[in-house]
């Protein structure tokens, strides 16, 4: 699957929507195709508009509402996805999807197998909005917001350090960027003790950035300094049932 083209993943994931339809939606916890469009191309890095072509071509050989493009013949390139994957179920098909999409395929579906055994709310959605489809946003559009003008961008989600991306420019001090994802215009952000610990420290070098609206148009809204902010953060403390298993040797 790693040898798979950008564009022949894209063309899974228009071919996975096109079959399964609403059903694939819900399945793999979207709940408009606007909102997979975005968030599959996002976790991608291609244009949604392009999963959306994708899904259209294959939707005049799947029995649905949609015509799609039935005015010509299936390209070629696409012909072969469909002949190779078509007989695909429903779950066979969506670990494939978590395979090419999720960049750390076999932690994040280790993650996401154990919120769900936990009673956590898990899905392919909500890990790619609140994760990677967010954190790619960030990496598209950064470079355009003023204060962050000529800054050089590092990677530091997998570092644990209490933000997702550091941004360093010469004679500059670093500043720290979280990333957060909403699938609608408003809901709940939660900062973890670290995030809010080191969100203390950097004060002003410390910004919140959320992206916004993944179900219709994308956008993003971000907060310098967001523990001084018009952000009312609430302290609450969970009680947790701490289980171990042990042996002896």
């Amino acid at each position: 699957m790693q040898k798979l083209t950008l564009r022949e993943k894209s063309i899974l994931a228009g071919l996975f929507l096109s079959k399964f339809n609403e059903r694939g939606l819900k399945y793999l916890g979207f709940d408009n195709f606007t909102e997979a469009f975005n968030v599959i191309g996002l976790a991608l890095e291609v244009k949604p508009a392009s999963v959306k072509n994708y899904r259209d071509e294959f939707d005049p050989v799947f029995p649905n509402k949609r015509q799609g493009w039935h005015k010509r013949e299936i390209r070629q390139y696409c012909k072969n996805i469909y002949n190779s994957f078509k007989d695909l179920d429903i779950r066979s098909f969506s670990n494939l999807l978590k395979e090419i999409i999720y960049e750390n395929h076999e932690l994040d579906v280790l993650m996401e197998q154990v919120d769900k055994k936990e009673g956590r709310e898990s899905s392919f959605a909500k890990r790619l909005i609140t994760g990677q489809a967010a954190e790619h946003y960030f990496k598209e559009n950064y470079a355009e917001i003023k204060i962050f003008k000529n800054y050089q961008i590092e990677d530091t989600t997998k570092h644990g350090c209490g933000f997702d991306f550091k941004l360093h420019a010469e004679n500059k001090e670093f500043l720290g960027v979280e990333v957060k994802g909403l699938n609608n215009l408003s809901g709940n952000i939660a900062l973890t003790n670290k995030e809010y610990s080191v969100a203390q420290l950097l004060r002003g070098r410390y910004f919140l950035f959320v992206v916004k609206n993944f179900k219709e148009i994308p956008f993003h809204d971000y907060f310098q300094n967001p523990l001084n902010s018009r952000l009312n953060f609430n302290r609450i403390e969970t009680t947790i049932k701490q289980i171990t298993w042990n042996t002896n040797i």
